[in-house]
Protein backbone atom coordinates (compact mmCIF):
# COMPACT_ATOMS: atom_id res chain seq x y z
CA UNK A 1 0.00 0.00 0.00
CA UNK A 2 1.37 3.20 -0.88
CA UNK A 3 0.22 5.36 2.57
CA UNK A 4 2.84 2.35 4.11
CA UNK A 5 5.92 4.57 2.62
CA UNK A 6 6.51 7.25 4.56
CA UNK A 7 9.93 8.57 4.42
CA UNK A 8 9.62 12.08 6.63
CA UNK A 9 8.79 11.83 10.43
CA UNK A 10 8.67 13.42 13.96
CA UNK A 11 9.38 11.89 16.82
CA UNK A 12 9.94 12.26 20.39
CA UNK A 13 12.65 11.00 22.84
CA UNK A 14 13.69 10.90 26.37
CA UNK A 15 16.20 9.07 27.61
CA UNK A 16 15.82 7.88 31.56
CA UNK A 17 16.57 9.48 34.48
CA UNK A 18 19.48 8.87 36.29
CA UNK A 19 18.07 6.74 39.98
CA UNK A 20 18.57 8.44 43.06
CA UNK A 21 21.09 8.09 45.53
CA UNK A 22 20.26 5.67 48.77
CA UNK A 23 20.79 7.13 52.64
CA UNK A 24 20.65 3.96 54.75
CA UNK A 25 23.04 3.04 57.23
CA UNK A 26 24.84 -0.30 58.40
CA UNK A 27 22.78 -1.97 61.00
CA UNK A 28 23.73 -5.70 62.85
CA UNK A 29 22.56 -7.58 66.08
CA UNK A 30 26.03 -7.05 66.92
CA UNK A 31 26.84 -3.59 66.13
CA UNK A 32 24.85 -0.19 67.65
CA UNK A 33 25.74 2.27 65.36
CA UNK A 34 26.84 1.41 62.01
CA UNK A 35 27.89 3.59 59.19
CA UNK A 36 26.42 5.13 56.05
CA UNK A 37 25.99 2.33 53.26
CA UNK A 38 23.72 3.52 50.67
CA UNK A 39 24.55 2.55 47.19
CA UNK A 40 24.42 5.20 44.41
CA UNK A 41 21.22 5.00 41.68
CA UNK A 42 22.07 3.33 38.14
CA UNK A 43 22.47 5.54 34.99
CA UNK A 44 19.32 6.22 32.91
CA UNK A 45 19.01 4.41 29.77
CA UNK A 46 20.48 5.44 26.34
CA UNK A 47 18.18 6.51 23.07
CA UNK A 48 20.49 5.12 20.06
CA UNK A 49 19.56 4.78 16.90
CA UNK A 50 20.58 2.02 14.50
CA UNK A 51 20.27 1.45 10.64
CA UNK A 52 19.04 -1.63 9.19
CA UNK A 53 19.01 -2.33 5.75
CA UNK A 54 15.96 -4.49 5.87
CA UNK A 55 13.98 -1.47 6.58
CA UNK A 56 12.86 0.70 4.13
CA UNK A 57 10.12 3.51 5.33
CA UNK A 58 9.41 4.84 8.52
CA UNK A 59 6.09 3.20 8.76
CA UNK A 60 6.98 1.37 11.80
CA UNK A 61 7.30 4.44 13.40
CA UNK A 62 3.74 5.94 12.25
CA UNK A 63 2.25 5.07 15.45
CA UNK A 64 5.17 4.93 18.18
CA UNK A 65 5.65 8.51 17.87
CA UNK A 66 7.30 8.73 21.83
CA UNK A 67 10.44 6.75 22.86
CA UNK A 68 11.37 7.08 26.21
CA UNK A 69 13.49 4.83 27.63
CA UNK A 70 13.48 3.21 31.29
CA UNK A 71 15.09 5.16 34.49
CA UNK A 72 18.20 3.64 36.29
CA UNK A 73 17.10 1.99 39.61
CA UNK A 74 17.42 3.65 43.03
CA UNK A 75 20.45 2.51 44.96
CA UNK A 76 20.45 0.09 48.04
CA UNK A 77 21.55 -0.18 51.28
CA UNK A 78 24.54 -2.43 51.58
CA UNK A 79 26.33 -0.02 48.92
CA UNK A 80 24.52 -2.13 46.29
CA UNK A 81 24.30 0.48 43.16
CA UNK A 82 20.76 0.31 41.44
CA UNK A 83 20.77 -1.37 37.77
CA UNK A 84 20.80 0.74 34.67
CA UNK A 85 17.58 1.58 32.89
CA UNK A 86 18.06 -0.21 29.79
CA UNK A 87 18.94 1.59 26.33
CA UNK A 88 16.29 1.92 23.91
CA UNK A 89 17.25 0.98 20.33
CA UNK A 90 15.24 2.95 17.33
CA UNK A 91 15.86 1.47 14.03
CA UNK A 92 16.18 3.13 10.80
CA UNK A 93 16.41 2.83 7.50
CA UNK A 94 20.07 3.44 5.82
CA UNK A 95 19.77 6.62 4.17
CA UNK A 96 18.15 8.09 7.46
CA UNK A 97 18.97 12.05 8.16
CA UNK A 98 18.28 12.65 12.07
CA UNK A 99 18.01 16.56 12.13
CA UNK A 100 16.91 18.08 15.96
CA UNK A 101 14.10 20.60 16.75
CA UNK A 102 16.73 23.49 14.93
CA UNK A 103 17.22 21.31 11.73
CA UNK A 104 20.36 21.18 12.89
CA UNK A 105 21.60 17.36 11.81
CA UNK A 106 22.58 14.90 14.35
CA UNK A 107 23.93 11.62 12.34
CA UNK A 108 23.33 10.22 9.05
CA UNK A 109 22.84 6.86 9.33
CA UNK A 110 24.42 5.72 5.81
CA UNK A 111 25.81 1.59 6.96
CA UNK A 112 23.88 -1.17 8.27
CA UNK A 113 24.24 -1.61 12.21
CA UNK A 114 25.81 1.91 12.10
CA UNK A 115 24.54 2.89 15.77
CA UNK A 116 24.80 6.27 16.99
CA UNK A 117 23.90 7.41 20.83
CA UNK A 118 21.40 10.32 20.45
CA UNK A 119 20.58 11.10 23.91
CA UNK A 120 22.40 10.02 26.78
CA UNK A 121 20.95 8.73 29.83
CA UNK A 122 21.26 10.60 33.27
CA UNK A 123 24.06 9.73 35.23
CA UNK A 124 22.84 7.94 38.60
CA UNK A 125 22.89 10.02 42.01
CA UNK A 126 25.23 9.10 44.77
CA UNK A 127 24.52 7.67 47.96
CA UNK A 128 25.23 8.56 51.15
CA UNK A 129 28.20 5.98 51.67
CA UNK A 130 30.11 8.34 48.84
CA UNK A 131 30.12 11.69 51.44
CA UNK A 132 31.56 9.35 54.53
CA UNK A 133 34.51 11.62 55.66
CA UNK A 134 36.82 12.25 58.41
CA UNK A 135 34.19 15.35 59.49
CA UNK A 136 31.12 13.61 58.38
CA UNK A 137 30.99 10.31 59.34
CA UNK A 138 26.91 9.75 58.93
CA UNK A 139 26.43 12.22 56.30
CA UNK A 140 22.29 11.83 55.59
CA UNK A 141 21.86 12.75 52.30
CA UNK A 142 22.36 11.52 48.93
CA UNK A 143 21.85 13.08 45.39
CA UNK A 144 19.06 12.41 43.42
CA UNK A 145 19.52 11.41 40.07
CA UNK A 146 19.74 13.55 37.30
CA UNK A 147 16.93 13.85 34.88
CA UNK A 148 16.70 14.50 31.61
CA UNK A 149 14.43 16.16 29.22
CA UNK A 150 12.41 14.99 26.02
CA UNK A 151 13.67 16.21 22.81
CA UNK A 152 11.50 16.22 19.14
CA UNK A 153 13.64 15.16 16.02
CA UNK A 154 13.06 15.14 12.50
CA UNK A 155 13.90 11.70 10.40
CA UNK A 156 14.02 12.15 6.63
CA UNK A 157 14.88 9.35 4.35
CA UNK A 158 17.20 10.14 1.43
CA UNK A 159 17.33 6.79 -0.24
CA UNK A 160 20.86 5.44 -1.57
CA UNK A 161 20.83 4.35 -5.10
CA UNK A 162 23.74 4.39 -7.47
CA UNK A 163 21.25 5.73 -10.27
CA UNK A 164 17.96 7.61 -10.14
CA UNK A 165 15.75 7.57 -12.80
CA UNK A 166 14.45 11.22 -13.77
CA UNK A 167 11.27 11.88 -16.22
CA UNK A 168 7.95 12.69 -16.54
CA UNK A 169 5.07 10.65 -15.45
CA UNK A 170 4.04 7.27 -17.90
CA UNK A 171 7.49 7.77 -19.62
CA UNK A 172 8.16 3.95 -19.04
CA UNK A 173 10.44 4.47 -15.86
CA UNK A 174 8.67 1.60 -14.03
CA UNK A 175 8.27 -0.71 -17.22
CA UNK A 176 12.45 -0.23 -17.37
CA UNK A 177 12.90 -0.91 -13.76
CA UNK A 178 10.61 -3.83 -13.85
CA UNK A 179 12.59 -5.00 -17.17
CA UNK A 180 16.41 -4.55 -15.49
CA UNK A 181 15.81 -5.50 -11.89
CA UNK A 182 13.47 -7.90 -10.14
CA UNK A 183 11.21 -5.06 -9.16
CA UNK A 184 7.77 -4.96 -9.24
CA UNK A 185 5.85 -1.61 -9.50
CA UNK A 186 2.59 -0.99 -10.22
CA UNK A 187 2.54 0.27 -14.39
CA UNK A 188 -0.22 1.68 -15.83
CA UNK A 189 -0.86 3.59 -18.80
CA UNK A 190 -1.89 6.54 -16.84
CA UNK A 191 0.42 9.26 -15.04
CA UNK A 192 1.44 9.41 -12.08
CA UNK A 193 1.04 5.25 -11.13
CA UNK A 194 4.33 5.61 -9.00
CA UNK A 195 3.44 7.34 -6.30
CA UNK A 196 6.40 6.52 -3.82
CA UNK A 197 10.23 5.69 -4.61
CA UNK A 198 11.10 2.24 -6.04
CA UNK A 199 14.27 0.27 -5.45
CA UNK A 200 15.63 -2.84 -8.16
CA UNK A 201 19.48 -4.30 -8.14
CA UNK A 202 20.69 -4.74 -11.85
CA UNK A 203 23.59 -7.75 -12.13
CA UNK A 204 25.75 -6.94 -14.71
CA UNK A 205 27.59 -10.26 -16.74
CA UNK A 206 30.56 -10.01 -14.28
CA UNK A 207 28.57 -10.75 -10.80
CA UNK A 208 28.92 -7.01 -9.81
CA UNK A 209 25.67 -4.93 -9.38
CA UNK A 210 24.09 -1.41 -9.15
CA UNK A 211 21.09 -0.42 -7.79
CA UNK A 212 18.35 2.06 -9.27
CA UNK A 213 15.83 3.92 -7.92
CA UNK A 214 12.66 4.82 -10.01
CA UNK A 215 10.94 7.72 -8.40
CA UNK A 216 7.45 9.43 -9.13
CA UNK A 217 7.13 11.35 -12.12
CA UNK A 218 7.86 15.29 -12.61
CA UNK A 219 6.11 17.83 -14.57
CA UNK A 220 6.33 21.40 -14.71
CA UNK A 221 6.05 23.58 -12.14
CA UNK A 222 6.49 21.05 -9.43
CA UNK A 223 8.30 22.98 -7.71
CA UNK A 224 4.86 25.47 -7.11
CA UNK A 225 3.51 22.00 -5.88
CA UNK A 226 1.63 21.04 -8.93
CA UNK A 227 1.52 16.95 -9.45
CA UNK A 228 3.54 15.65 -7.01
CA UNK A 229 5.81 18.20 -6.43
CA UNK A 230 8.95 17.95 -5.21
CA UNK A 231 8.39 15.69 -2.23
CA UNK A 232 10.17 12.77 -3.41
CA UNK A 233 13.52 14.56 -5.33
CA UNK A 234 15.42 14.26 -2.04
CA UNK A 235 15.83 10.29 -2.71
CA UNK A 236 17.73 11.37 -5.57
CA UNK A 237 20.16 13.65 -3.79
CA UNK A 238 22.92 10.29 -3.03
CA UNK A 239 22.75 8.97 -6.70
CA UNK A 240 25.48 9.18 -8.12
CA UNK A 241 24.24 8.72 -11.85
CA UNK A 242 21.06 10.57 -13.06
CA UNK A 243 19.27 8.46 -15.88
CA UNK A 244 17.02 10.63 -17.73
CA UNK A 245 13.79 9.06 -19.33
CA UNK A 246 12.35 11.02 -22.27
CA UNK A 247 9.36 9.09 -24.13
CA UNK A 248 9.78 8.52 -28.33
CA UNK A 249 5.61 9.56 -28.43
CA UNK A 250 6.58 12.79 -26.29
CA UNK A 251 6.68 15.42 -29.23
CA UNK A 252 8.95 18.20 -27.91
CA UNK A 253 11.63 15.93 -26.31
CA UNK A 254 13.91 19.01 -25.82
CA UNK A 255 11.29 21.24 -24.18
CA UNK A 256 10.66 18.23 -21.95
CA UNK A 257 14.00 17.48 -20.85
CA UNK A 258 14.60 21.54 -19.95
CA UNK A 259 11.69 21.08 -18.01
CA UNK A 260 13.57 18.73 -15.83
CA UNK A 261 16.05 20.15 -15.57
CA UNK A 262 14.61 23.24 -14.52
CA UNK A 263 12.71 21.51 -11.85
CA UNK A 264 16.05 19.52 -10.44
CA UNK A 265 17.73 23.07 -10.88
CA UNK A 266 14.69 24.71 -8.40
CA UNK A 267 15.07 22.25 -5.76
CA UNK A 268 18.38 21.47 -5.46
CA UNK A 269 20.87 23.58 -7.90
CA UNK A 270 24.09 21.17 -7.15
CA UNK A 271 21.77 18.02 -8.80
CA UNK A 272 23.03 19.62 -12.28
CA UNK A 273 26.19 18.73 -11.57
CA UNK A 274 25.88 15.11 -11.13
CA UNK A 275 26.49 12.60 -14.06
CA UNK A 276 23.62 11.71 -16.33
CA UNK A 277 22.46 10.01 -18.99
CA UNK A 278 19.74 10.25 -21.75
CA UNK A 279 17.47 7.83 -22.75
CA UNK A 280 14.79 8.04 -25.26
CA UNK A 281 12.25 4.98 -23.95
CA UNK A 282 9.70 3.24 -26.22
CA UNK A 283 12.05 3.47 -29.20
CA UNK A 284 10.60 0.59 -31.28
CA UNK A 285 8.25 3.36 -31.58
CA UNK A 286 10.50 5.27 -34.02
CA UNK A 287 11.83 4.63 -37.55
CA UNK A 288 15.59 6.07 -38.58
CA UNK A 289 14.94 9.08 -39.86
CA UNK A 290 12.92 9.72 -36.50
CA UNK A 291 16.02 8.68 -34.58
CA UNK A 292 18.21 10.97 -36.19
CA UNK A 293 16.02 14.05 -36.00
CA UNK A 294 16.14 13.43 -32.24
CA UNK A 295 19.75 13.10 -32.31
CA UNK A 296 20.68 16.01 -33.90
CA UNK A 297 18.48 17.49 -31.41
CA UNK A 298 20.34 16.76 -28.48
CA UNK A 299 23.98 16.34 -30.13
CA UNK A 300 23.13 20.29 -30.01
CA UNK A 301 22.48 20.34 -26.28
CA UNK A 302 25.65 18.61 -25.98
CA UNK A 303 23.95 15.31 -24.96
CA UNK A 304 24.96 11.64 -25.98
CA UNK A 305 21.66 9.41 -26.10
CA UNK A 306 20.62 6.08 -25.96
CA UNK A 307 17.82 4.39 -28.05
CA UNK A 308 16.29 1.41 -25.55
CA UNK A 309 13.09 -0.47 -25.73
CA UNK A 310 11.81 -2.22 -22.50
CA UNK A 311 9.59 -3.99 -25.00
CA UNK A 312 12.26 -5.41 -27.39
CA UNK A 313 14.98 -5.04 -25.09
CA UNK A 314 16.69 -2.62 -27.70
CA UNK A 315 19.52 -0.65 -25.93
CA UNK A 316 19.70 -1.97 -22.48
CA UNK A 317 22.71 -3.75 -22.38
CA UNK A 318 24.39 -0.64 -23.68
CA UNK A 319 22.25 1.47 -21.25
CA UNK A 320 23.49 -0.91 -18.59
CA UNK A 321 27.27 -1.28 -19.44
CA UNK A 322 27.35 3.49 -19.91
CA UNK A 323 25.23 3.59 -16.19
CA UNK A 324 28.29 1.14 -14.48
CA UNK A 325 30.99 2.62 -16.46
CA UNK A 326 29.68 6.04 -15.26
CA UNK A 327 28.71 4.84 -11.49
CA UNK A 328 32.68 3.39 -11.14
CA UNK A 329 35.05 5.93 -13.32
CA UNK A 330 35.40 9.47 -11.87
CA UNK A 331 36.87 10.52 -15.21
CA UNK A 332 34.25 8.63 -17.45
CA UNK A 333 32.04 10.61 -19.51
CA UNK A 334 28.57 9.57 -20.82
Amino acid sequence: MEENFVDFIKIFCKSGNGGSGCVHFHRDKNIIRGGPDGGSGGKGGNIIVKGNSHIHTFVHLKYHRHWIAKSGFPGKKNNITGANGKNLFIEVPVGTIIKDINQKIIVEIIKNLQEKILFEGGKGGKGNAFFKNSKFQSPHYAQPGIKTTGNWITLELKILADVGLIGFPNTGKSTLLSTLTKAKPKIGNYSFTTKRPHLGIVFMNNYHSFILADIPGIIEKASQGKGLGHRFLRHVERNSVLLFLISSETKNKKEEYIILLNELKKFNPNLLYKKRLLAISKSDLTCLKKRKKIKDVFFSLGENIVFISSFTGEGLITLKNKLWNSINDDSSSL
